[in-house]
């Protein structure tokens, strides 16, 4: 083989070599720009109202696995996260069960206003694990001696259930036989461990699992839904902090709560989702 053969071979072989390591790289740079998240993963903190607690945490799995940022969740009270928040707690994330706690978080310089969005409508439910209720006429029968709901100080749904037994005329009768959790969660613990035979719970945490009707009280015990009509809407609103500005994988998480995938799930738990919902300053 003559030196102008081998020449002509050896600049063949870096020809190719260059236009593979070309296509690798255009490869590896359309990989990048198809992932939807940060490959820079972080860790976030959520402050999260207790209603939420079941699909919160279907939602941070499926967020984590895509997009490898970390999530911690806390459970309470809108209403002592609330009060956390305003004392310097360092959530970068408030997803409460109302309205008037981020707004006032605005108000404060404490949450980014432009973050701020309807994540849920909430349902109530008045709800026995032992009792057949049968309807709102339940509550005026001797068949309960404890009627379970969360502080309507602290929580929203509290709230919305005294609204409810105000509107059927039922708070007087049964004034006397409420007993209060600080949250939700603890009002459905009183009910499911039979420490109050009856309780107004959120349908999230009476709700279908994957593949049960959606219409339907989906674990032991007998509901009746509350008509939205009886209560102040239970909107739910999220907020990014104003500390957290910054937070890449904040904003992320933000923008997962409004995908298809994450309303279908919100909605399989009993809550309203965004199109349906009115935006938070109509109110």
């Amino acid at each position: 083989m003559n030196n102008t053969k081998c020449l002509f071979i050896v600049r063949k072989r870096i020809a190719v070599r260059r236009v593979l390591k070309d296509v690798l790289r255009d490869v590896l740079l359309a990989a990048c720009l198809a992932m939807p998240y940060s490959i820079h993963a972080e860790e976030i903190l959520l402050a999260v109202a207790s209603n939420f607690a079941a699909p919160m945490g279907e939602i941070a799995e499926r967020f984590e696995a895509q997009s490898g940022h970390e999530v911690n969740l806390a459970f309470g009270s809108s209403g002592r996260f609330y009060a956390q928040i305003s004392n310097g707690a360092p959530f970068q994330l408030f997803f409460s069960a109302d309205q008037e706690k981020p707004q006032a978080l605005i108000a404060a310089g404490l949450a980014q206003a432009d973050t701020l969005t309807t994540y849920a409508e909430g349902t109530l439910v008045l709800w026995s694990a032992s009792l057949n209720v049968t309807g709102p006429e339940f509550l005026s029968s001797q068949s309960f001696t404890r009627l379970a709901l969360a502080n309507p100080a602290l929580a929203p749904y509290g709230k919305a259930a005294v609204e409810t037994l105000t509107a059927l005329e039922m708070r007087a009768a049964t004034e006397t036989k409420w007993v209060q959790g600080e949250n939700i969660a603890q009002a459905f613990q009183f009910v499911e461990s039979g420490n109050a035979e009856l309780g107004f719970v959120a349908r999230s945490q009476v709700a279908a699992k994957p593949g049960a009707q959606s219409d339907d009280i989906e674990i032991t015990g007998s509901g009746w839904i509350v008509p939205a009509d009886l209560h102040t809407p239970i909107h739910q609103d999220a907020i990014l902090l104003t500390h957290a500005r910054d937070c890449t994988a904040c904003h992320e998480f933000l923008g997962f709560m409004q995908t298809a995938e994450v309303r279908a799930l919100i909605a399989r738990y009993g809550y309203r989702t965004s199109g349906s919902i009115p935006d938070s300053t109509s109110e």
